[in-house]
């Protein structure tokens, strides 16, 4: 391994707002902490959370770095003196909780994963922000069965190309909605057995047919507000609805007395703010669960492109454009 340098190029949030307030900018190299990794970075995933960031509307967690980037992939240049497990030159991919637009970055171990059998390393930053959250909501907190069915709303994006893999691999039905016809396409294409097109269709129609005599049992939903109560009524007895954004909006009125009767759960969460321990637990389900299906080839990541670093600024149009399938990456 080359010695670790002292500074490193970043993109900074300049001025909140727009992309053009991203700026490539220098800092020092972080030094990890004893229970810490320095990552040389390979890639960053970009993810909305960093837009809404730079917007001024996700401000980072006490502690956490001011510059976006949420996961990335690397090799690892400096081990923490109580990290054991880990040694210079591996090739590992990590959950941050901010940091990951620079050249290094230093990530609490529990927090990092080996990068998977057969993945290129740069592809893997696309891995990290994806899985955990999948498996954390629809495993975890939604209890997805084999057997049961899955909707996914928002099924091109990182988190739904993630969701549909999963459900259909570990033995599940996968249902999808996407805003145009090659985004449904891709959907079907990755095991979803129907995709609708929201803007085309009357969507809760379109969801019951596609559903069909066996009902959803859990909805994966990062729209919130209107689809509220859409989502209640298509799920099953003892269904799950499952919130981890708030695109359409933050407030919605629904009929409690369905939700009651029908024994339905409606939870929802959110993965930066958990504790070190927390990130970790998480991250050992997904070691145990989700690494070997990569490693089979039943479950990939899916990049729609790779920009430089320095281009930040219009990775965040093209995330905010939603023109993308799959993961947008920052490569250094």
């Amino acid at each position: 391994m080359m010695p670790t340098p002292e500074t490193m190029p970043v993109i900074e949030v300049a001025r909140e707002g727009p992309p053009e307030g991203l700026r490539p900018g220098t800092r020092p190299v972080p030094r990890p902490g004893p229970h810490e990794l320095l990552i040389e970075v390979a890639a960053a995933g970009v993810n909305r959370a960093d837009c809404m960031q730079r917007q001024g509307r996700y401000p980072p967690p006490p502690g956490a770095s001011d510059l976006l980037g949420l996961e990335v992939s690397g090799t690892v240049a400096e081990v923490g003196a109580s990290v054991t497990g880990w040694r210079p030159g591996d090739r590992v991919c990590a959950l941050l909780s901010g940091g990951g637009y620079a050249g290094f970055c230093a990530v609490p171990a529990r927090q990092c994963l080996p990068v998977p059998d057969g993945v290129d390393l740069v592809d893997a930053a696309a891995l990290p922000e994806a899985a955990l959250t999948v498996w954390t909501n629809v495993f975890d907190r939604g209890r997805l069965a084999p057997g049961e069915t899955l909707l996914v709303h928002g099924g091109s994006s990182g988190i739904g190309t993630m969701a549909i893999q999963l459900a259909t691999a570990l033995g599940s039905r996968a249902l999808a909605t996407a805003g145009s016809a090659e985004k449904c396409a891709a959907c079907e294409a990755l095991g979803a057995a129907r995709a609708v097109n929201y803007r085309e269709a009357d969507l809760a129609a379109a969801l019951r047919a596609a559903a069909g005599e066996g009902g959803v049992d859990v909805v994966l939903d990062m729209v919130a507000g209107p689809y509220l109560a859409m989502n209640l009524d298509l799920l099953n007895l003892e269904g799950r609805l499952v919130l981890i954004a708030l695109m359409g909006g933050a407030t919605a009125e629904i009929d409690l007395g369905r939700l009651m009767l029908r024994r339905l759960t409606l939870t929802g969460s959110t993965l930066r703010a958990r504790s070190v321990e927390e990130k970790g637990a998480v991250a050992d389900a997904v070691r145990e669960r989700v690494w070997p299906l990569i490693a089979e080839g039943r479950v990939r990541p899916i990049v729609h492109r790779r920009v430089p670093l320095a281009q930040a600024a219009d990775a965040h149009r093209e995330m905010e454009s939603s023109t993308h399938i799959g993961k947008l990456l920052l490569v250094l």
